[in-house]
């Protein structure tokens, strides 16, 4: 499990573009690390949107956002297109990383038991420490704390 103060595990996951992209290639910025359930559903987009509208204040506390979802790479193409998202999309289809950050859990809807991500940040400093956990997150106001937190942290 994922902890606070605890290095981040490392990752390879696939980018939207086809590259490998790795946790540690950003080993040296700050990563806002966020997992979430569906391309293009009500509150993921709007989720993708505030990263987008705050990605200058996000870069100016030298952080790169990183979405995570078990969509393919071409659903995250077609989705970062749409809603011109400036930052990169992962997929991770086998839920593997998505398992070890503990955000791949069985959820209820509409009174069907299933399995998806919950959505979730972490925010992690420069040398791949885990400094802040958010866990069900609520969209609404979310970029404000993360952007409070990417500031007290070196």
């Amino acid at each position: 499990m994922v902890e606070i103060e605890k290095e981040a595990p490392d990752f390879t996951l696939k980018s939207s573009d086809g590259r490998d992209v790795s946790l540690k290639d950003y080993i040296g910025k700050k990563v806002v690390l966020y997992f979430y359930p569906k391309d293009n559903t009500p509150g993921c987009t709007k989720e993708a949107c505030q990263f987008r509208d705050n990605i200058n204040s996000i870069e100016a506390n030298d952080a790169v956002v990183i979405g995570i979802s078990l969509d393919d790479s071409e659903s995250h193409k077609k989705f970062i297109e749409k809603f011109n998202l400036p930052f990169v999309l992962l997929s991770d289809p086998d839920a593997k990383v998505s398992t070890e950050y503990g955000v791949y859990k069985e959820k209820n809807m509409y009174g069907k038991k299933k399995m998806g991500i919950e959505r979730s940040t972490f925010v992690i400093d420069r040398k791949g420490i885990v400094k802040k956990i958010f866990r069900k997150v609520k969209v609404d106001g979310h970029v404000g704390e993360i952007l409070k937190v990417l500031e007290e942290i070196d």
